[in-house]
This record gives C-alpha cells, sequence and structure tokens, in this order.
C-alpha cells in the first residue's frame, strides 16, 4: 500500500515562498506520474503541476506559471514544490498524489486518474 506524506506547509506573507515535499512509502514510486493538487474553501480541487516519471517533463495550471517547480528525486521517493512569490490565492490545502503509468514522458491533470493521495498540508498567504 503506498503512502504519501506532505511536509511543508504553513502561513506566510504575500511574495514570500514555501518548499512542499511528499515522500512516499510502501514501494518506489519511479513507475508514477507525481503531481500536486490544491483545495480552496468552497472550491473544487485544482491540478497545480505534475511530473512525468522520469522528471523529463513538467506541467502546470497558468495561475502558477514562472512561480512554481516542480521537481523529484527517484532515488529518495520525493516530489516537491517550490512556490515562491506566493499569491492570498494560493491559499489552499495542497495534495500531493501519484498514479502508475507505463509511459515515460505523459502526465495527467484531471484528479481522477491519481490513484494515491496524501492527506494535504495547508498553505496559507496573507495580504
Amino acid at each position: 500500500q503506498v503512502q504519501l506524506v506532505e511536509v511543508g506547509g504553513g502561513e506566510v506573507q504575500a511574495g514570500g515562498s514555501l518548499r512542499l515535499s511528499c515522500a512516499a512509502s510502501g514501494r518506489t514510486l519511479t513507475m508514477d506520474v507525481m503531481a500536486w493538487f490544491r483545495q480552496a474553501p468552497g472550491k473544487e480541487r485544482e491540478f497545480v503541476a505534475a511530473i512525468a516519471k522520469n522528471g523529463d517533463r513538467t506541467a502546470y495550471v497558468d495561475s502558477v506559471k514562472g512561480r512554481f517547480t516542480i521537481s523529484r528525486d527517484n532515488a529518495k521517493n520525493t516530489v516537491t514544490l517550490q512556490m515562491n512569490s506566493l499569491k492570498p490565492e494560493d491559499t489552499a490545502v495542497y495534495y500531493c498524489a501519484a498514479y502508475f503509468s507505463s509511459a515515460s514522458y505523459t502526465y495527467a491533470t484531471s484528479p481522477d486518474e491519481y490513484q494515491y493521495w496524501g492527506q494535504g498540508t495547508q498553505v496559507t498567504v496573507s495580504s
């Protein structure tokens, strides 16, 4: 059974930075696409960023492009989201997610494709 655990959330002022990390246990996730989603109060869960299993392809929602960077370390079974220039509208619970994929360069942006989810970590950006 795969377990994902996120750390690194917190409260920061607008313009600040946070770094979220997600550690996987249960099995190696070198064959999995990994991603970050977020959910603000009263809103649906939203795709933020994804990274293909080989780490060569990434995708971002338009609202975070140029500010957020997703990366992975397959040797450590971790995925990281570096968030810079944070805005109040980035406030949400952030979730790490993964799914097994036989393809090396693809990724999904729909939460329905993801098999494994972390418990979430709160990010609050104050103005």
